[in-house]
């Protein structure tokens, strides 16, 4: 086991291959008989292999020859050369260029056994049992076959002269088995071509016609080409006929693969023009598998004569076949021939045709369209190949629709006074006939063309709107307006403000008060107080003007009250707005009494200073108990000395009292002699009189001083 193989080159007609093991024997070779074949014997089942030569195989006649003299030299007994070898049959299939590996193995113990390959043409007759029943062709060029280390026959890349049967013979003594295996190699074929009919393919012809070729290259086996049309298979047989077949064709190229070519053609029909072609590639796969390959679709120009003729008004136009004053209008027409014909578009005028246009594309447009150009337009193709019975011309209505402006039986502006009735008409011309409308504000008031108001007011003011419509034009419509003014005097509204605390106002609340006020002329706001604002428009509109005040409450504006007065050329109107009872704030009471008090406190200091200093200028000016006054022109007399004291302490008596008993010191700092001054300073209250009796007092003095 795994030994080294012994080679010996002998010749042989044909390329064969032989593979002895023997289990215990080293070294053996198998003898020749001195011709020109190379066989190959390696002993040891594990041994290594390889081909010694490439050469056309054998036949399977030659190959079981051969057995037969290795069985005579090998000292088998006579007898065996006549018993029946068994035989089996095995089918491999491979894609090509994957690689392929053929077994081939004894079956039960055997101390001794012969393994022999052999590649078998198909030139042999069909022998009794021979397994070998399909017929196949064989290059003869080279393989690049060989044997691995377990006996299995093995090609790298499978090719196309690798189709061939291969006989796989196994003696054991008198007895062989033999084993034929066919080899079957695919190729998917390349891309699917088509290439159409590109000239203008006429309906009028009875015959078939050339539709298409559909190209298949390089597959194995031969594919098969099937004709689409519109998605749907085209059964055509492959005999001549007057409606429509195909053609075949295969080619074996020189690599051995096979290309295929069909060619379709069809009587053609009118509805064919716009038809969608396509071939389609059906190949073989390994286990019964197929594949399939279809092509680009295609269309064919058809040359087909005018049947029918469209015309029709294109945009902008409605439903009801009306264009707009003043739009453009385009006016189309197709016939179902082709190639396209001539086109002649013309207008009937008295049963004439007058014609407008010639032209290959089927259109003619009409610029800025009036009212006068409303009437029968027509088309016409010609095409000469049509038949007789065809209908090329026709013809269509085209009715312009216009509106003119609209006008009011009365002007822009309407000016009523209050109470007053009037009737407005509004007249249209238009085609078709419009439909009016009246509105105010956006709100529908009724439709017609006579519009009435009666016993108008204020509210009957605004901006009245006649619109002109039509329903079967809907982009074609027109209005007219006229503004109503309502006379008359003004109209009140005001705005009562409540009182911040329950029970009523109180003194010092702050109020604001709103005057409204509408008529025609518009009317003047005033006010009773001042502080009112310029009049302004109303947020509540119609003709409303507003103004406001802002004031505190009082007890005077309470007994008056605030007047708000509204006028115009048509007369004046008022209100007045109350207040009622107000109450005084008590806080704000005290507070106004404190402020006399320190009142009248500062101005007794500025009298009694004034006196002080007129005093000082005339001593003797307003002193009680004195008989009278020193000449006019006489010197003052100075006090003494000893005055100075007593009158020091006079004067420090009186601010003593004075600070014991308010303003009673302000009473004795003007008193008139010194036994009031005395006595004052004494008692410390002066003469009993009250503060303001004193002080009324001392303001008598300074006047007479």
């Amino acid at each position: 086991m795994g030994s080294r193989p012994l080679v010996r080159q002998e010749s042989s007609p044909k390329h064969w291959l032989q593979g002895r093991a023997s289990q215990g024997i080293q070294g053996e070779a198998v003898p020749g008989h001195g011709s020109s074949w190379a066989p190959l014997v390696v002993l040891g089942e594990d041994s290594a292999s390889h081909w010694s030569r490439r050469e056309p195989p054998v036949t399977l006649g030659e190959a079981r020859a051969w057995a037969q003299r290795q069985r005579e030299l090998s000292g088998s007994p006579a007898g065996a050369q006549a018993e029946e070898p068994s035989s089996e049959f095995s089918l491999v299939e491979v894609m090509k260029g994957e690689p392929v590996a053929l077994n081939c193995t004894a079956l039960g113990s055997h101390d001794h056994f012969v393994l022999e390959w052999f590649l078998v043409s198909a030139a042999e007759p069909k022998g009794p049992k021979s397994s070998i029943q399909l017929p196949f062709h064989f290059t003869g060029g080279e393989t690049a076959l060989g044997l691995d280390s377990r006996g299995r026959l093995v090609l790298p890349e499978a090719q196309v002269g690798d189709e061939q049967h291969s006989v796989c013979v196994v003696r054991g003594g008198a007895a062989s088995t033999e084993a034929t295996t066919e080899l079957r190699m695919f190729a998917k074929p390349e891309a699917t071509e088509v290439f159409p009919n590109k000239g203008i393919l006429s309906v009028v012809d009875d015959s078939t016609q050339e539709i298409a070729t559909c190209h298949s290259r390089n597959g194995n086996p031969a594919p098969q080409i099937t004709w689409y049309r519109n998605g749907q298979r085209l059964r055509v047989p492959m005999e001549v006929n007057t409606e429509g077949y195909m053609t075949s064709r295969t080619v074996r190229e020189a690599s051995g693969l096979q290309s295929l070519t069909s060619t379709l053609y069809l009587r053609l029909r009118k509805a064919d023009r716009d038809a969608s072609f396509h071939c389609s590639v059906s190949y073989h796969l390994p286990t019964g598998r197929r594949g399939r390959l279809d092509s680009p679709a295609f269309h064919l120009t058809l040359h087909y004569p005018t049947e029918n003729v469209d015309f029709w008004v294109g945009s902008p136009s409605t439903t009801e076949g009306w264009v707009r004053e003043g739009d453009s209008v385009q006016l189309f027409c197709r016939g179902d021939g082709n190639p396209s014909m001539e086109y002649v578009f013309f207008r009937l005028q008295d049963k004439q045709e007058d014609v407008l246009k010639t032209n290959l594309e089927g259109n003619l447009t009409l610029e800025g369209v009036q009212r006068g150009q409303s009437g029968t337009y027509g088309c016409r193709v010609e095409d000469y190949d049509a038949a007789e019975d065809a209908v090329l011309s026709k013809t269509a209505e085209l009715r312009v629709a216009y509106l003119d402006p609209l006008e009011l039986s009365t002007g822009e502006e309407l000016s009523l006074h209050l109470g007053n009735s009037t009737t407005v008409n509004c007249s249209v011309r238009g085609l078709p006939t419009p439909a009016l409308r009246w509105t105010k504000d956006f709100v529908p008031l009724g439709n017609g063309p006579t519009l009435s108001l009666s016993s108008i007011t204020f509210d009957s003011a605004g901006t009245y709107v006649c619109e002109a419509s039509m329903p079967t034009v809907p982009l074609l419509s027109r209005t007219q307006s006229f503004n109503l003014l309502v006379q008359g005097p003004p109209q009140l509204s005001v705005e009562e403000t409540q009182p911040q605390t329950e029970g009523g106002w109180r003194e010092g609340e702050e109020v604001r008060l709103v005057c409204s006020a509408r008529g025609y002329p518009e009317p003047k706001l005033s006010w009773s107080q001042l502080g009112g604002s310029p009049a302004e428009p109303a947020l509540r509109g119609q003709g409303w003007v507003s103004s406001s005040l802002t004031l505190k409450v009082t007890s005077a504006l309470s007994r008056e009250g605030v007047s708000c007065e509204a006028s115009n050329a048509h007369g004046k109107k008022q209100h007045v707005f109350h207040f009622g009872s107000v109450a005084p704030q008590t806080a704000q009471a005290g507070v106004a009494v404190m402020a006399v008090a320190v009142s009248v406190g500062l101005l007794l200091l500025v009298v009694a200073a004034f006196y002080c200093m007129r005093r000082k200028a005339r001593p003797g000016c307003c002193q009680r108990g004195e008989k009278g006054a020193p000449p006019p022109g006489e010197p003052q007399l100075s006090h003494s000395g000893s005055e100075r004291p007593e009158q020091t302490g006079l004067l420090m008596g009186g601010a003593s009292g004075g600070g014991r008993h308010g303003s009673g010191g302000f009473g004795d700092e003007v008193g008139e002699g010194p036994d009031t001054l005395r006595e004052g300073g004494s008692s410390g209250g002066g003469v009993g009189q009250p503060p303001r009796a004193q002080a009324q007092a001392d303001l008598s003095m300074s006047s007479q001083c």
